[in-house]
């Protein structure tokens, strides 16, 4: 409850604060101008000052989550992209409402196992869009909007040619409609006009996965970056038909952004900032929902042994970065670029780049224990969060690395 209280206390005093000078401002022009004027001109001066700082200057001074759409000048098909001032109402009305999630993070080894049948069939896909609180990072909190109470949403596996029915349900408590563009969907919208559910709705979907090749799917729902900053986004795969090479392990990672008007690490509950959102400057930059979501001592470890041949599903939640992921001490053996699955893999990559909204897949076979460091490449965003630990068992390999280690922060 201390976050709450953080973030009230952010809103009280910015705002008093405006309030304090415009007062200020206003007495001392009215006394100013009430020893050259009558009353009737001081005060009438005094109310056009007033009037110009609320249509001017309050949509400036005041908490930038706090927009005023009507100064918010944006050009996109869809609504604004800021929240509007009586969705933030209702979310201190419904505050008690929202799950407070203990832990956001997607389980990277949260994969369903390879496809082994030849034959089509139908696949049934359920999936709940629910808005949460949980951790971003360290006593910094998020009102989070999810798929499964997540970020990312499950990973989703079907095979070429199969029938796939998706069923979306809005949770009641959410605020906002929400929806799901599936970018394996071939039809408008990549099936968002169907699948949007107001709050306690259900809508159901069905497609064709035409396409074998591993895929983003998001929330489309106007403003579709507000709701994808918020951690609306997965995975599905659509494996091709006589599946993909074998591999000994899976793991699914995705890379997210995510926007606060408080700054980097400011503690409590944080407000969504639509200008650093509009101006692709986030505060945080995260693998799987949170900061330190991926690391060798946490219950969603990454995990493999040595010699083991290792798949990793790495997607770009975005909402503006491109990503260079790349893994430290490691060289990909393939990568299938752009997650196409169809087209010959690259091999012997070491940093392939993953834009917003697309994917990735890279096999590796680690040879040598250890911690490998996951990163974005840009590496000043290590600082913001993105980055996280594949821990190695195994025997030492003297043949292929020796010497002297020292311990490394963060590893």
């Amino acid at each position: 409850m201390l976050w709450l209280v953080s973030l009230l206390s952010y809103i009280f005093v910015q705002t008093l604060g405006l309030v304090i000078a415009f007062t200020a401002a206003a007495i001392l022009l009215y006394v100013i101008l009430r020893k050259f004027h009558s009353r009737f001109a001081a005060m009438l001066s005094v109310l056009v000052l007033v009037g110009i700082s609320i249509f001017f200057y309050v949509p400036n001074g005041l908490p930038q989550g706090f927009e005023y759409t009507a100064f918010l000048t944006t050009y996109g098909p869809a609504g604004s992209p800021a929240l509007p001032f009586k969705n933030v109402i209702q979310f201190f009305l419904h505050f008690n409402s929202f799950e407070k999630v203990s832990d956001i993070a997607r389980d990277p080894n949260d994969v369903p196992p390879p496809i082994t049948r030849t034959a089509t069939t139908t696949d049934h896909v359920s999936i709940t869009a629910k808005e949460v609180i949980s951790e971003l990072a360290p006593g910094v909190y998020q009102n989070f909007w999810t798929f499964d109470g997540t970020v990312p949403g499950p990973f989703i596996r079907v095979m070429e040619g199969d029938t796939v029915v998706v069923t979306l349900h809005n949770d009641a408590t959410s605020l906002h409609p929400h929806t799901i563009d599936f970018h394996a969907v071939i039809g408008p919208g990549g099936g968002a006009s169907v699948l949007l559910a107001q709050p306690g709705e259900t809508k159901t979907l069905t497609f064709t996965a035409l396409h074998p090749g591993l895929y983003v799917y998001h929330c489309a729902s106007p403003n579709a970056a507000t709701h994808m900053a918020h951690g609306q986004y997965g995975l599905i795969l659509v494996e091709p038909k006589g599946g993909l090479p074998k591999v000994d392990k899976e793991l699914y990672v995705m890379q997210g952004e995510f926007y606060t008007t408080g700054t980097l690490g400011k503690k409590g509950l944080q407000i969504f900032d639509t200008r650093a959102m509009l101006d692709g400057q986030p505060q945080y930059i995260v693998f799987n929902g949170r900061t330190g979501a991926l690391t060798s001592t946490t219950t969603n470890a990454m995990r493999v042994n040595v010699g083991e041949k290792v798949r990793m599903y790495f997607g770009n939640g975005g909402v503006n970065l491109v990503s260079s992921f790349h893994v430290i001490g490691e060289i990909f053996d393939h990568v299938y670029q752009e997650a196409s699955l169809t087209s010959v893999p690259l091999t012997d990559v070491q940093t392939t780049v993953v834009p917003a909204g697309g994917a990735t897949v890279v096999d590796f076979t680690p040879l040598v224990p250890g911690n490998y460091v996951l990163v974005d490449h840009a590496l000043a965003r290590m600082d913001r969060g993105a980055w996280g630990v594949l821990h190695v068992d195994g025997p030492a390999n003297g043949d292929i690395f020796r010497g002297e280690q020292q311990q490394m922060a963060g590893h």
